[in-house]
């Protein structure tokens, strides 16, 4: 890849953060006023109208607040479901920045000359996230005329992940103090470590490498090659996939809405479950529908290595809930690293099992959730597993559950949303039927080494 020009220019700085504090301060601070009154003195509040502006100004802030709000969303009881609907919108309807700031990001990147290294390259953003956004470019004869993806992070980024992580810590030990349900300390440690590894655009590079080479067997999944030469530390060009997005389909015939389901299935398991590695950021605008139904997998800036005996332990919770096999399931969740599991902890945790396996344990096609029940998926258990734990004094959940379970919850709206009929029990059994915990680790110890990357 390119040398990094702008590296010394945007290191996480004292001055960076204090810049951030303000104008979150400044965004977030009204909004903020506007809720606590309604909540201590009783104003009116428009709840769908309040959500909607901050989702605006979360989105106008850029940064990994966009990111937490997203997960946030996700939690039972944390927020509204005002709040839900709006926030879950952010990761694929980010505000975009405007094309002065393209045209500083890309000369401080690839020199003043960035243009001439290029094709065509529109003005306009293509897709904007918490932390970047992707522009359409082309390049002649060179690359034989290939669509590009220049995916350009925002500035000063390093600065706001460690700012706004020094204000989720402070948010959720606040939190902690009128809800001990769920221990947060691993949350934010996960969150911490997977938010700075996006802002390392290489890294990213060899997390694309790392999954065309676990999915090279899968025919209909697509993972977009990069271009080293038009890349850095911040900038990231690969090629152009075009697909449609997955919403398009909703109205479509049973076997298209199956087809992509199971497509959708192997892009996220194959790997997982033959190198312990997973996609962590299932939400809408990373990935889309190619025309002959194949998956396209976009941004890995998000990605969990997983050690052999955790992806052991999901496959030995699945039987133990199958066979209702408690001893069992106690070993799963100690494999994960739950500690302190008392007998009323396994029974509710069991709750949230059952829900997540359910659709794996009979031998016959079915909609991923058979009873018609609206809004995120997976929220209404969840929020009956969280006032039990509340109950029982709560739980810590290891660092390594964060990002797993959001992807089952993310990858089970999907298949919501698709309303599919599969029979997820025989495609589940044939990702898992000669699965050896060592052979696994060896390969994954291989895959790594080939891409230089670490076991996270």
């Amino acid at each position: 890849m390119s040398s990094d020009n702008s590296c010394d220019g945007e290191r996480d700085s004292m001055g960076g953060r204090v810049r951030r504090y303000a104008k979150v301060g400044t965004a977030v601070g009204g909004l903020a006023a506007r809720l606590a009154g309604d909540k201590v003195f009783g104003f009116a509040l428009d709840k769908p109208a309040h959500a909607k502006d901050l989702k605006n100004a979360l989105g106008g802030l850029k940064g990994p607040l966009m990111k937490v709000a997203q997960i946030l969303a996700t939690i039972p009881e944390a927020l509204p479901q005002e709040y839900v609907q709006e926030l879950i919108q952010l990761q694929a309807n980010a505000p975009a920045m405007g094309w002065l700031f393209v045209k500083r990001r890309m000369a401080a990147e690839l020199g003043p000359d960035w243009q001439d290294r290029f094709d065509s390259f529109e003005h306009e953003a293509a897709a904007a996230a918490s932390l970047g956004q992707v522009h359409r470019a082309s390049l002649g004869a060179e690359l034989d005329g290939n669509a590009l993806a220049c995916k350009l992070q925002y500035p000063d980024m390093s600065s706001a992940v460690e700012a706004d992580l020094s204000q989720l810590k402070l948010i959720f030990s606040i939190y902690g103090r009128y809800d001990r349900t769920i221990d947060t300390s691993n949350v934010h440690k996960e969150i911490s470590e997977r938010l700075r590894e996006e802002l390392d655009y290489e890294q990213e590079a060899r997390h694309m490498a790392l999954f065309a080479e676990a999915l090279k067997a899968e025919k209909q999944i697509h993972i977009p090659r990069v271009v080293p030469e038009l890349s850095t530390r911040r900038l990231l060009t690969m090629n152009w996939l075009e697909g449609q997005p997955l919403l398009d389909f909703r109205e479509a015939d049973l076997e298209t809405r199956n087809t992509i389901a199971l497509n959708m299935f192997r892009t996220w398991y194959v790997p997982f479950y033959s190198a312990g590695v997973i996609h962590g950021d299932p939400h809408l605008g990373n990935y889309s529908v190619r025309p002959d139904l194949g998956i396209n997998l976009l941004d890995f800036g998000c990605v969990r290595v997983f050690e052999a005996k955790f992806v052991q332990g999901v496959i030995d919770l699945y039987r133990a809930i199958r066979d209702g096999d408690r001893d069992l399931a106690v070993h799963a969740y100690e494999t994960w690293g739950f500690t302190g599991l008392s007998s009323e902890v396994i029974e509710t945790l069991n709750l949230w099992a059952n829900f997540v396996y359910g659709p794996l344990l009979e031998d016959r096609s079915r909609r991923i959730r058979e009873d018609d029940a609206a809004g995120v998926y997976g929220r209404d258990v969840a929020e009956k597993v969280h006032r039990s734990l509340r109950e029982l004094g709560g739980v810590r959940p290891p660092q390594e559950f964060v990002f797993m379970d959001r992807a089952a919850i993310g990858l089970g709206g999907v298949f919501m949303h698709l309303n599919a009929e599969v029979n997820w029990y025989r495609h589940f059994h044939e990702l898992i039927e000669d699965f050896d915990a060592a052979k696994m680790a060896r390969k994954q110890a291989r895959l790594l080494k080939k891409f230089d990357l670490g076991l996270t």
